[in-house]
């Protein structure tokens, strides 16, 4: 198995391990503040979902699905009362737990492995700008729909 293939399978299977760490590190930081509105379990379902399905998340067929999935995610956080910012920085918190675990695991020890390592994050950074961009645009359609509901009553 190449260490590629090595690192996203150990980011899948210990995607509640990283999750936790992620959560109870996050709930901490002033740039989320509203993740301490919603339960533990929710803002845990989110981080283990990205986690689980990375090896999917990176292939060319889960393009149209990244897409409808962060739609209803930034969606979901705006009617959550989630600041724009806010959604952004919970994915780019979601990636960097991602790596932090992986240099704990010490799985990279040779240039070739970080030559590998490099590659996945490649995929990884595509993966997550494309999240983030389609979760602000869920978020900026609930916001007009929002507005737009709000005119109109």
């Amino acid at each position: 198995m190449a260490l590629s293939d090595a690192l996203v399978q150990i980011i899948e299977e210990r995607a509640t391990e990283i999750a936790q760490k992620w959560y109870r590190e996050t709930r901490q930081t002033p740039y989320v503040p509203s993740l301490n509105s919603i339960s533990e379990d929710d803002a845990l379902e989110m981080a283990t979902n990205v986690y689980r399905r990375l090896s999917h998340w990176m292939t060319p067929s889960g393009e149209a699905e990244i897409k409808e999935t962060y739609q209803r995610f930034g969606e979901s956080l705006f009617y959550r009362g989630f600041r724009m910012e806010e959604v952004v920085m919970i994915l780019i918190l979601i990636k960097r737990y991602l790596w932090l675990h992986l240099l704990e695991q010490g799985v990279m020890t040779t240039n070739l492995d970080v030559y590998q390592a490099l590659d996945v994050n490649n995929k990884v950074v595509l993966y997550f700008d494309r999240a983030i961009y389609f979760a602000l645009i869920g978020f900026r359609e609930a916001r007009a729909a929002n507005r737009k509901a709000i005119a109109g009553a």
